[in-house]
């Protein structure tokens, strides 16, 4: 029998052994469940529990799953069959273990009894429908930069719309996202599980370096990497001849790194990562995508952390990408994940320093130079004049009582660049030009102190002005030539989305993976561990 044809079998004669034990001549009829016994039981039953105790007042403490209303077996149906597939979507399986509820169901003699069975069967309706719309974990509990904050549906909502739902399963259906990115992360894990169970991708890849010409066994394993991984047809070849070579640059190009089709330390590094750590990164990523809700059918900015580019995105397409820095991997100046509408830029921006950067790179060089150093900064008073070094005791001046903020004035080695892109939030967290371009030649590109700085500043600009003129370059190009700090809104505003992921799709579905930068994937996962998340075949 098919693996959906055996749930089916197995929620149909659940559902009725539970159907039978709630209608047992020992328990409740209707009418008894108007006794206070089961509205008591349904109240204590509810501690702790605020919102589904609110619902059961506001309802008048009326059974939803154990009385004898039309369209209760379907609804018990319909909850048993989802909880059947929680693994599918990497949720916590433990946490749809129904042993104790079913005991519970057939052992019902009382309202009492029928009063903790309703709850309980709410409790895990709800706790499917949090899990699966809104995520298992909280991020901001994971990592202080996970500041995104998901979207949690209202109990009260979900349990009104599962009630009034003509159609029980069907509305289940609705509770799992929407987006293509989560179908195609989904499809990703079911494949990477089957690949598992047959034995992975085999052996790994010796040595620390292999280049086109090479000869010899690494070779062959090199080759039979790929081969399994999809990127080679069969070969029978010990050389790392042209074919190989262009599957190498495929394989970089899938795990983002330069794509010069040499097997060297990176590229063997990220080839023998197994299957179970992809996996990992699938389920985190569909956790991920949980916590966030993104309108895909109008434009936004999506830049992601781990891939090191920011993009615009048209109805599902990409019309513009370039190559970002993010920040340190150190202390505070890792970019945090949130999102926000950019509903301006700044044309010859000014830079006002960060306190922080002030007083802790730049201020202890401006004491021992007795103020000479930085000069490329303006002390600014409290009443924003610019003050003459020559007029400060350099001698009196410390972190604790430097009175000045330091601005750096708009010019072509502002270290914002010539633009920056401005969604104003807490964090201070921007998109900006910089005049460092030869950083974007690296791989990793994590040395800013938090902002996101772009490769291409001018066509990013050029990208967004392009709804609201006719000429966007020639628009730009007329403010940047002023040399004058100006704002230029954008009407409208475009949402924008800092995101961190380690696994994602193209628009043909395929897969790519970038490293864990900042550990936070590694965090999210132990979070989902804690949760009761596991792999196939480590379930224990």
């Amino acid at each position: 029998m098919s693996l959906p044809r055996l749930r089916k079998t197995f929620v149909h004669a659940l559902a009725a052994a539970a159907v039978l034990g709630l209608a047992s001549p020992a328990a409740a009829t209707s009418a008894d469940l108007r006794f206070p016994a089961f509205a008591q039981a349904v109240a204590e039953a509810a501690l702790g529990h605020d919102e589904v105790a609110a619902f059961y007042r506001e309802t008048g403490y009326q059974p939803i799953w154990t009385g004898q209303a039309p369209g209760e077996r379907a609804r018990l149906e319909a909850l048993l069959k989802a909880i059947l597939s929680a693994g599918d979507h990497g949720l916590p399986v433990s946490a749809y273990d129904t042993t104790e509820l079913q005991a519970m169901m057939r052992a019902v003699s009382s309202p009492r009894d029928r009063g903790r069975v309703e709850v309980e069967l709410t409790r895990l309706f709800l706790t499917y429908a949090h899990q699966l719309q809104s995520g298992i974990v909280t991020p901001s509990q994971i990592d202080p930069g996970m500041v995104r904050v998901p979207d949690r549906r209202d109990s009260t909502a979900l349990l009104t719309g599962f009630i009034e739902a003509e159609n029980p399963e069907a509305f289940m259906h609705t509770l799992v996202p929407t987006s293509d990115e989560y179908a195609r992360l989904m499809h990703k894990k079911f494949e990477l599980e089957r690949l598992i169970a047959a034995g992975g991708w085999g052996p790994g890849v010796p040595g620390s370096a292999l280049r086109p010409g090479d000869v010899g066994m690494p070779v062959v394993a090199l080759r039979n990497r790929l081969v399994a991984m999809g990127y080679l047809d069969r070969s029978a070849t010990i050389t790392y001849d042209a074919d190989i070579q262009r599957a190498v640059q495929r394989f970089q190009e899938n795990a983002g790194l330069n794509a010069d089709g040499v097997a060297g330390p990176s590229t063997i590094r990220a080839l023998n990562v197994e299957p179970e750590e992809r996996l990992k990164s699938i389920i985190v990523a569909m956790e991920r995508e949980r916590w966030l809700s993104i309108d895909r059918q109008k434009r936004y900015i999506w830049v992601n952390l781990t891939d090191f580019t920011a993009r615009v995105v048209d109805g599902g397409e990409i019309t513009f990408e370039t190559r970002s820095v993010v920040g340190q991997n150190r202390g505070d100046t890792r970019t945090p994940e949130f999102s926000d509408e950019m509903d301006h830029m700044v044309v010859n921006p000014s830079w006002y320093v960060p306190r922080s950067i002030s007083v802790n790179e730049y201020l202890p060089g401006m004491i021992a130079s007795g103020g000479a150093s930085a000069g490329h900064l303006q002390l600014i008073d409290g009443r924003g004049n610019v003050v003459p070094r020559s007029a400060v005791n350099w001698e009196e001046v410390n972190p604790r009582n430097f009175p000045f903020d330091l601005k750096q004035p708009p010019s072509r080695g502002n270290a914002l660049g010539l633009v920056k892109f401005m969604f104003p939030n807490q964090y201070n967290i921007y998109l900006h030009d910089t005049p460092s371009k030869s950083l974007f030649n690296n791989e990793v590109r994590t040395y800013s102190h938090g902002c996101v700085r772009l490769a291409d500043p001018f066509d990013f600009a050029y990208t967004l002005l392009a709804p609201q003129t006719a000429d966007p370059e020639g628009y730009f190009h007329s403010v940047l030539d002023t040399g004058r700090e100006t704002r230029v809104d954008l009407e409208p505003a475009v949402p924008v989305h800092i995101v961190y992921r380690t696994a994602y799709s193209d628009l043909r579905g395929h897969m790519s993976y970038r490293a864990d930068v900042y550990g936070r994937d590694a965090k999210v996962w132990a979070a989902l561990e804690a949760a009761g998340v596991r792999l196939p075949g480590y379930e224990s």
